[in-house]
């Protein structure tokens, strides 16, 4: 048999060839990242420059691991050197300001540690990420474990205390004159570890929230969080799944905040929401500010997404049984018709402007 082989553009394949490469170099350089996350050593390099053996020392880990670890760092250009001539146990490591920043300032919007806990939380999942390709199955929040909640909940946290109260919600008129009423009631559905209920507590002294989610282990974070911020008498935060809220709430704004596109049923939850508004109340969705059609939009944002999208989103939805599996890349026309089936008239994008997030308004 002969094999027609087309002919293939020699430069173009030398340029794929390169950014595949720079591919594995930025997948183990998010593995570095990880190791110096969670073994302290951005953190200790961040109060002032060490030798190996100080740094080992300091954080309790292996000397010649760190040694390794901080050679690759200087390689890669995260961290700098002071005379790599010198002998190995001599060499002074320091950690630019503005890499600290990216690496250690957990009030910076900057901070993108959380971004790769969170992306290797997924990566540890790979063999069962790959049988669920295969199965139809899924991954589960629960065992995607520790480093994947608390790596969504740390990258969220300074974009919520920041721009909740004095950027996000000014912008958007009709839910601004609701959240600076006095005695004005909120719910937020699908709370996490409570950081967008915290930043409404703190920026609207007149409200009070209850906070749902469907996960234990960060509901229970969520009230330390509160405890610690100083709103824990404003927020009370609920285990429940958001279609099991009780009947007789009434609410004068629901938020959801990234969390509609997790939902395995979200019609349903919407459905609540519907029903737990006042008439004259709003609800509020943010989600990811993806294209609005597939093929429009080939940006980093949209890349991004759909890496959330294939290895943890949508496994985790369809982890449950009778999932509608959404994915990360809900795009406005699937939310309008969630919505509708919901029994909402109208779908609205806010005045909010943000790389990331389209929030968006149900009407009634």
């Amino acid at each position: 048999m002969t094999i027609a082989i087309e002919k293939v553009d020699e430069a173009a394949v030398e340029d794929f060839v390169g950014r595949v490469f720079d591919s594995v170099l930025g997948m183990m350089d998010a593995w570095s990242i990880y190791v110096g996350d969670k073994l302290g050593l951005y953190d200790a390099l961040a109060a002032g420059s060490r030798t190996r053996d100080e740094l080992a020392s300091e954080t309790s880990t292996n000397w010649r691991y760190v040694g390794e670890w901080l050679e690759q760092q200087v390689t890669t250009g995260f961290l700098t050197v002071d005379d790599p001539s010198r002998p190995d146990s001599e060499r002074v490591y320091s950690l630019p300001a503005e890499h600290a920043e990216v690496f250690c300032d957990r009030d910076s919007l900057n901070f993108l540690t959380p971004f790769v806990r969170l992306v290797t939380a997924g990566g540890m999942q790979m063999q069962s990420l790959v049988e669920a390709y295969r199965t139809g199955g899924g991954v589960s929040w629960e065992q995607f474990g520790e480093d994947m909640r608390t790596g969504q909940a740390e990258m969220n946290r300074p974009w919520f205390l920041q721009a909740i109260g004095t950027d996000w919600f000014p912008s958007a008129p009709a839910v601004q004159q609701k959240l600076v009423e006095q005695d004005t009631r909120v719910a937020d559905i699908g709370c996490g570890e409570g950081w967008s209920s915290i930043a409404l507590a703190q920026a609207y002294p007149g409200i009070t929230i209850d906070a749902y989610d469907v996960d234990e282990a960060s509901i229970l974070a969520a009230r330390h969080h509160a405890s610690d911020a100083g709103v824990a008498d404003r927020i009370r935060f609920h285990h429940v799944d958001g279609k099991g809220i009780e009947a007789g709430n009434h609410y004068d704004v629901v938020t959801f905040f990234e969390c509609v596109h997790d939902m395995p049923d979200p019609v349903s939850v919407l459905e609540t929401a519907n029903r737990i508004v006042k008439e004259d109340g709003v609800v509020v969705v943010m989600d990811e500010a993806v294209g609005e059609a597939f093929g429009e939009q080939t940006d980093e944002v949209e890349r991004l997404m759909y890496g959330f999208s294939m290895f943890v989103c949508l496994p985790d939805g369809l982890s449950h049984d009778e999932s509608v599996g959404t994915g990360t890349v809900m795009r406005p026309s699937k939310l309008a018709e969630y919505a509708s089936s919901a029994g909402f008239e109208r779908v609205s994008v806010l005045p909010i402007e943000n790389d990331l997030w389209r929030f968006y308004q149900l009407h009634q």
